[in-house]
């Protein structure tokens, strides 16, 4: 492996902002972004009601309708459970998800929150690759507290040494997460190593607020990109968000070879 793609997107449970069924288009557009690993957030696992009033809903949960044949692994991780279904945070893969947990970070009862924990076995690396998928609270003060929880799993349940991504939609317009997690963890927010801040990706009509987040380490970034215009502003109210990292000489088993070029537009 020369260099990994990665991308978040918050998928609005498979809805337009205007609430118009997307989940056909949004599969072909990540299909066409075809990244390693996609971190999903707002995947609908289940509803009843959709199913009924949708001809085309998906059989399958979405984050095995949207894996289809080109993520040959997923991970779902169930956050929020109502009367007709279920919704939560999701990765799909390239590479095995050798495994998965999904924890709960809900800091208020009607808001709640998970992380999705995967280690991934992708080639090239000495270690397991840690992924955490997140969906963080809209209040200041749960997010606060969802940073020390996201701290703590870190620090009890990853390696020092280990690579590890972590990304979402972290709701943090003001950048409390470089001061809360970024730099207890040694990490780097992939838009913020190049621009000096995270990208704007909400609403995505009209991107304004810099919500999500993609944050590395034990790689080098060689580019990062938000997906702006048709088809993305159509198919969610977020924008997705994609880089491309090169695993650091300390963690990676290439064999020197060159890596790929990368051309991302930049963040606004």
């Amino acid at each position: 492996m020369n260099s990994l793609h990665i991308a978040s997107y918050n998928i609005h449970k498979g809805f337009s902002a205007f609430n118009r069924l997307r989940v056909h288009e949004l599969r072909a557009g990540l299909e066409g972004l075809a990244p390693d690993l996609v971190f999903l957030q707002e995947v609908q696992g289940l509803h009843q009601g959709h199913a009924v009033r949708h001809r085309n809903w998906p059989v399958q949960p979405q984050h095995e309708f949207l894996a289809g044949a080109t993520w040959r692994d997923h991970a779902y991780g169930r956050n929020v459970v109502y009367e007709q279904g279920h919704h939560g945070n999701a990765i799909l893969s390239r590479y095995p998800i050798v495994r998965s947990d999904n924890h709960d970070i809900t800091t208020y009862s009607f808001e709640k929150r998970g992380m999705l924990h995967c280690e991934i076995a992708v080639p090239g690396l000495k270690q397991p690759l840690h992924c955490l998928c997140v969906h963080l609270s809209l209040a200041g003060h749960g997010r606060r507290r969802q940073f020390d929880m996201l701290t703590e799993r870190v620090a009890e349940a990853i390696p020092a040494d280990a690579p590890l991504i972590i990304a979402g939609d972290f709701n943090d317009w003001s950048n409390q997460a470089d001061r809360l997690l970024a730099d207890r963890l040694a990490l780097t927010e992939v838009f913020q190593n190049r621009a000096g801040r995270p990208a704007r990706s909400f609403p995505s009509g009209l991107p304004l607020l810099r919500l999500d987040r993609i944050y590395a380490r034990g790689f080098h970034i060689e580019g990062a990109q938000v997906l702006h215009g048709r088809p993305w502003s159509r198919i969610s109210d977020h924008s997705p968000i994609s880089a491309r990292l090169v695993p650091s000489d300390a963690e990676t088993t290439m064999n020197g070879s060159s890596t790929p070029s990368f051309n991302p537009r930049s963040p606004q």
